[in-house]
């Protein structure tokens, strides 16, 4: 982008010839099948994140390298085993040296160019409730530190023993965090409790743990909707890239 206004203040092309290269520069087509969101990253400082589930792992791999040759770096959610490996098949054929991050828990891959490091401009907490919230809080886990994020968890803390809470918030309280991540599934409490004792954002996420009527999620979502502790945003159930890109916008914003 930059170039290109170069050479139009320059007078090599006139505002037409701009305006058609900077619509070219702001979208890339894969093949027939995507149109990568170039500039994401530049307009809303969160990257555009690729979501495995409905596309094979050969789409996936095709428009990770085309993301990561570009930005640096691609980040892709709820992806399978196959997925990398279709990935490290790509690699072979590429002129860079790119390295491959795959959390299994969180089902998130990485890849990026060699070297490449993310900056850390802000600091958030993320909280979940039980072992069985993991995969969600290792999913917004990630998704935060790609945005820029320190992030300090607790896990396995939920209401069922609240005394296991005290420490670990006092913690997060204490690393002067922008926003916290609360994960929790069954009937959803733990959030309304972590907003009603801090002075920062909440982002509830709800999970699709729990038994019967209440189960897959529904009871926790309504739960948290309904909470009467101010400050508690919720997100839609097993959301950690929804919650983590919402938390890094608070705790990463430009003074």
């Amino acid at each position: 982008m930059e170039e290109i206004l170069k050479r139009f203040a320059s007078g090599k092309i006139d505002i037409k010839e701009a305006c058609r290269e900077l619509k070219r520069e702001s979208v890339r087509r894969v093949k027939d099948f995507a149109r990568i969101d170039m500039n994401r990253l530049y307009r809303t400082s969160i990257p555009e994140i690729i979501f495995a589930e409905g596309k094979s792992s050969v789409e996936v791999a095709d428009i990770a390298l085309a993301l990561a040759s570009t930005e640096n770096f691609a980040l892709i959610s709820r992806t399978r085993e196959n997925d990398v490996a279709e990935i490290k098949k790509h690699l072979k054929d590429q002129k860079e040296e790119f390295e491959i991050r795959y959390n299994a828990v969180a089902r998130t891959i990485i890849v990026k160019k060699h070297g490449y490091e993310f900056k850390k401009t802000g600091k958030i907490g993320l909280i979940a409730a039980g072992t069985a919230d993991m995969p969600v809080a290792e999913e917004a886990r990630v998704v935060a530190e790609v945005c820029g994020c320190e992030v300090i968890k607790a896990y396995d803390v939920g209401i069922a023993g609240i005394h296991r809470l005290v420490e670990p918030l006092e913690e997060i309280i204490n690393a002067n965090v922008g926003a916290i991540i609360v994960v929790a599934g069954m009937e959803g409490a733990l959030p309304a409790v972590v907003a009603s004792l801090v002075n920062v954002p909440v982002i509830g996420v709800p999970t699709s743990v729990g038994y019967g009527l209440g189960g897959k999620g529904v009871a926790a979502l309504i739960s948290m909707l309904q909470s009467c502790s101010p400050g508690l945003a919720v997100v839609n159930i097993d959301n950690g890239v929804g919650a983590a890109t919402f938390a890094a916008k608070c705790a990463c914003r430009k003074e």
